[in-house]
């Protein structure tokens, strides 16, 4: 019997939720998560606080690699859709 390393689609959308992860490893995680990314893949981000410092590392680290697209920016309910553009 052969094992396979199943991929998901490119166009899959990943669930991060940021509030069950210690405040001491957020920012590792969440680079790690966009690193693991495909181009065409989105990680959609949870967080119970705008993380308006993290947007610009990553704006920073990534460039015009990664866009940044709030799907919800309620109080203590943010959501944002970080996706891998396609060709980087």
């Amino acid at each position: 019997m052969t094992s396979a390393h199943l991929h998901l689609q490119a166009d899959q959308l990943y669930p991060f939720d940021a509030r069950g992860i210690a405040k001491r490893f957020r920012h590792a995680a969440i680079f790690g998560a966009l690193d693991a990314l495909a181009p065409g893949e989105t990680m959609r981000f949870r967080n119970d606080h705008d993380p308006i410092p993290l947007l610009g590392q990553i704006r920073e680290r990534y460039g015009d690699r990664v866009t940044i697209t709030y799907v919800s920016r309620e109080p203590r309910e943010i959501t944002i859709d970080f996706a891998v553009v396609q060709g980087s």
